[in-house]
């Protein structure tokens, strides 16, 4: 009886010390109040005051997977994705910031957008829902979804996000200006101009 009770201790206190182990592991929970306040003095005057539909020429981030958005400003302070403003942004957050400030901006519902032109949208859905295949361009829904919701740090949300913003970045990828993933750069390197415009209005109106 003794060494069965001796056993069981044993047990718990490694099953014990696995879970502090994992804990200690485990990032600190985000502080969106902090987030906030960091994103209204850094962060608002390009993305407005929630990440909202602000400039075309910016990215909307309400909405966007926190550890998309964490991903992101990480390769921006590094140098794996350049952009001179976003890299100086970037680049005094620390890793607590960034977390606290992808949660705000995630915790945001997302405001539905549209397509400009119903032609080149009909385009952009068949690229999107099944790719381009004499070119082997895979269908977009495969990594970010058939609605666009992506897939949390892998994939981004692409719904609703403006078309000149999206149209940029696949050119970026294309033209090897944008470095940090190379599935895009493969994807982007086989479209033309006529078909990055169509999927990007697509995407725009997709919800």
């Amino acid at each position: 009886m003794k060494l069965a009770a001796l056993l069981v201790t044993s047990l718990l206190a490694v099953a014990a010390s696995a879970a502090s182990a994992e804990e200690a592991k485990a990032p600190p929970k985000a502080d969106v109040a902090k987030g906030q306040a960091k994103a209204t003095a850094v962060c608002a005057a390009c993305h407005a005051d929630d990440g909202n539909r602000g400039s075309p020429a910016y990215p909307i981030l309400q909405g966007q997977h926190p550890e998309y958005i964490v991903k992101q400003l990480t390769e921006f302070k590094e140098g794996k994705r350049v952009n001179p403003i976003m890299q100086g942004m970037a680049a005094p957050l620390s890793e607590s910031d960034m977390r606290d400030v992808a949660a705000f901006y995630a915790g945001k519902s997302a405001k539905p957008g549209f397509a400009k032109s119903k032609d080149l949208a009909s385009l952009g859905e068949k690229i999107y829902r099944g790719g381009i295949a004499d070119r082997s361009i895979p269908a977009c829904a495969g990594c970010h979804g058939p609605s666009g919701a992506g897939i949390p740090a892998q994939y981004p949300r692409l719904a609703g996000q403006h078309a000149d913003y999206t149209q940029a970045q696949l050119v970026a990828f294309r033209a090897g200006a944008r470095t940090n993933s190379a599935p895009m750069t493969g994807v982007a390197a086989k479209m033309n101009d006529n078909e990055i415009k169509a999927l990007a209005d697509y995407i725009a109106g997709l919800r």
